[in-house]
């Protein structure tokens, strides 16, 4: 009597489930879209057959179909506003809770509330700026915009070529040119 043996590769083979078909099953084709990580296996030509057929929004209305397709683009995962959660929590701003040692949220809460999109208050200015600022007679609540204007018109006042090569105006434009490039350094042009 001749004893029967298992053979490994034999068990790997599949028969194509498509009905009627004796063919090997070596490709693999989702059952369903509610669960993409069942198969089944057909042959080449009824794995063909089915991939034609295949409609993964078979079923859904065009409402569910607009809805699954805006989800996908956050990996069908919750989203919200930015800031929304955060602001509901910890206040309007949201920083409240933070403890800062730094300071560096200070203003911040005002800054949000106004929703008008204005910058903070800008804080005391140190002494150097203070100084490049005096340069331009400027004071230290000056803005940005202040710094641009005054600098363009001093640089046209003090200019060699409308003052005849002037000694004096010329090196008082090299001291506005200096302060103004040190206030664009701190920010402020």
């Amino acid at each position: 009597m001749k004893e029967f043996q298992f053979d490994e590769d034999e068990a790997d083979i599949r028969v194509c489930d498509h009905p009627d078909c004796e063919g090997t099953g070596e490709f693999r084709a989702p059952k369903s879209r509610s669960d993409l990580r069942d198969y089944l296996w057909f042959c080449l030509a009824h794995v063909r057959e089915y991939n034609r057929a295949w409609n993964y929004f078979q079923g859904m209305s065009q409402e569910e179909i607009e809805a699954y397709q805006h989800s996908s683009n956050t990996w069908h995962r919750p989203t919200w506003a930015m800031g929304v959660n955060g602001a509901r929590r910890h206040g309007a701003a949201g920083f409240e809770y933070l403890h800062d040692d730094l300071g560096l949220f200070q203003g911040a809460t005002s800054h949000f509330n106004r929703g008008n999109g204005a910058k903070p208050a800008p804080p005391e200015a140190s002494p150097p700026i203070r100084k490049a600022l005096a340069v331009l007679d400027l004071t230290s609540v000056a803005s940005a915009t202040d710094v641009k204007l005054r600098y363009k018109k001093m640089a046209k006042r003090f200019h060699p070529d409308l003052n005849g090569g002037c000694k004096s105006a010329e090196e008082r434009l090299k001291v506005i040119n200096a302060a103004y490039s040190f206030l664009a350094s701190a920010g402020y042009a």
